[in-house]
């Protein structure tokens, strides 16, 4: 995975991880702050840590839920996108720090608001999100 362009099959994946934010428009949203969930993907060729059993040939997963959670205790901004955003850098900053590799992290991400305050909106508000992700990846 020289270039991002040769992702292989293997993937970490983050389902449901439940985040408490100070993200919206409305003043109250980043005041009072609230839920939003994340679903998270990275790319790895996991092989290595597959037949060494060695936590350091991976993606520590623990230490990026972690880190995120710190980061949705400090965050305040107005949209969906620019904290999807702030999520891709923070994937990125872990994965560069464990794994001392210099090339990118393929990592793609769906970010959504739990219950948007929109009158008579029931319903799921959501961003999906990439940063390296080759289009032939799937």
């Amino acid at each position: 995975m020289s270039d991002g362009s040769h992702v292989s099959g293997d993937r970490i994946l983050v389902r449901g991880l439940r985040l408490w934010a100070h993200v919206g428009v409305l003043e109250f949203e980043r005041a009072e702050g609230q839920w939003f969930e994340l679903d998270l993907e990275v790319a790895l060729d996991l092989a290595a840590a597959g037949r060494s059993d060695d936590l350091a040939r991976t993606l520590d997963y623990s230490w990026v839920i972690t880190a995120l959670q710190r980061q949705a205790q400090s965050l305040r901004c107005l949209t969906l996108e620019h904290y999807a955003e702030r999520i891709l850098d923070q994937v990125g900053a872990c994965a560069a720090e464990q794994r001392g590799a210099a090339e990118p992290v393929p990592v793609r991400l769906e970010l959504r608001k739990c219950k948007a305050p929109v009158p008579g909106f029931t319903g799921v508000v959501a961003v999906r999100r990439s940063r390296h992700w080759p289009a032939s990846a799937g």
